[in-house]
């Protein structure tokens, strides 16, 4: 049996992200599989860079993780109402490669952050910016972890049973459809 691609990526850079941990704990829960977290740290897209020296290989790699991932983890923050600066980047550098590497992809969105509504308008923004690219989303539950600051432990685990129910129901749909693809 072929072991599945995973690929997670995180819309925040910082080393104790919590979308980071919010995106390995997902994995966990997913099972088996060969998971990649995907690096985003691109230029800022500019058609006059691109036009002079042409896709980055920064983003060329990334792409061609996605390209060859059986299923796809995004899990964003959520900046001043919506998604932050770095993962629409990356989605606009993405969008710029040979072919589309996130067609008919299964995706899900989840999303971390300070507030009290734990991101849901950046997973809506999120999903918003991927239509053109036409992945296949596997909806609900739907999981904004608020206050995400509380909710991981030392190892980086998440600590509320709940959230973790929840995940675990979206990560068996992640893996049925990848597994169905």
């Amino acid at each position: 049996m072929v072991e599945l691609k995973l690929v997670g990526i995180s819309g925040a850079l910082r080393v104790d992200s919590t979308n980071t941990k919010f995106v390995k704990e997902a994995a966990r829960l997913f099972g088996s599989a060969e998971f990649s977290l995907a690096d985003i740290r691109f230029p800022l897209y500019d058609g006059d860079l691109e036009q002079a020296e042409g896709v980055p290989e920064t983003v060329q790699s990334t792409a061609d993780l996605i390209a060859a991932a059986d299923a796809i983890i995004v899990s964003t923050p959520e900046y001043n109402k919506s998604i932050p600066g770095v993962l629409k980047n990356a989605f606009d550098w993405i969008s710029r490669v040979e072919g589309n590497p996130w067609q008919d992809k299964p995706v899900v969105i989840i999303s971390a952050a300070a507030g009290r509504a734990g991101g849901e308008r950046a997973q809506v923004a999120t999903r918003e910016a991927l239509v053109y690219s036409q992945p296949r989303f596997v909806i609900g539950p739907e999981i904004g972890l608020a206050q995400s600051f509380k909710q991981f432990d030392d190892e980086g685990r998440l600590t509320n049973d709940l959230t973790l129910e929840n995940l675990q129901v979206l990560m068996t749909k992640l893996r049925t459809a990848a597994e169905r693809s």
